[in-house]
């Protein structure tokens, strides 16, 4: 599948949005902190980080959320690499990626290490590093995850708003993301709409509300036994 870029305007001149699905691409509160606290505390990383520990992601975007789990494995001095698979739709060009990174000055080492790779990761969908190994796939998550060969121990549902993207959030999709989820593995996300809880619990996960980051009350986290 040919890559095709999204349409972008950004907020207050840093925060993107997407056009098409009018929607930021992380919390107008801080989309770092949304980050550590759905993410990695949804998924209570960095405490399970071991050698080979495998990350998957519906929505890479800006990359953010890669960027940030690098820097907890990091402050961890897990020995080892970590795998972390995206599925996206619509990669974002290398520029705007880095034009969004310019917001959280907290990251700017691991940015500034990552920013040369970004072409490259583009051109062949995979970034390697010491310590963590990135593969971008790219198309319509709801037939490439189920084609995906591997498990994750863990999943960040990141897709833009479940009102406004309601395909990310499909019920096939859930049980697909299921069905490629390790026993004991986990997924979150910042969303606590009904119908995703549902489209999870069908699928075979424990799903619970949690307290939300930011304006959001409440977000999802869920479990396969």
């Amino acid at each position: 599948m040919k890559n095709v870029n999204p349409s972008l305007t950004w907020r207050e001149g840093k925060i993107p949005v997407s056009t098409q699905f009018d929607d930021p691409y992380y919390s107008l509160d801080n989309g770092l902190a949304e980050t550590h606290h759905v993410f990695l505390g949804g998924n209570n990383l960095p405490a399970r980080f071991v050698d080979g520990f495998r990350i998957a992601e519906l929505g890479f975007g800006t990359g953010l959320n890669f960027i940030a789990t690098l820097e907890q494995w990091r402050n961890s001095k897990i020995e080892g690499k970590f795998h972390f698979t995206s599925f996206e739709a619509y990669p974002m060009i290398p520029a705007d990626m880095i034009k969004a990174y310019e917001q959280f000055p907290e990251i700017a080492d691991i940015a500034s290490e990552i920013a040369p790779h970004l072409e490259q990761l583009q051109d062949t969908s995979t970034l390697s590093l010491p310590d963590a190994q990135l593969s971008l796939i790219t198309g319509d998550a709801r037939e490439t995850v189920s084609h995906w060969d591997a498990q994750a121990d863990c999943w960040y549902l990141d897709g833009f708003s479940p009102a406004k993207n309601p395909e990310l959030w499909e019920g096939d999709l859930m049980k697909a993301v299921y069905a490629k989820t390790c026993a004991g593995g986990t997924a979150a996300t910042y969303t606590a709409a009904g119908f995703v809880r549902r489209h999870l619990s069908d699928a075979g996960f424990d799903v619970d509300r949690v307290k939300g980051f930011g304006r959001k009350r409440h977000m999802s986290v869920a479990r396969k036994a």
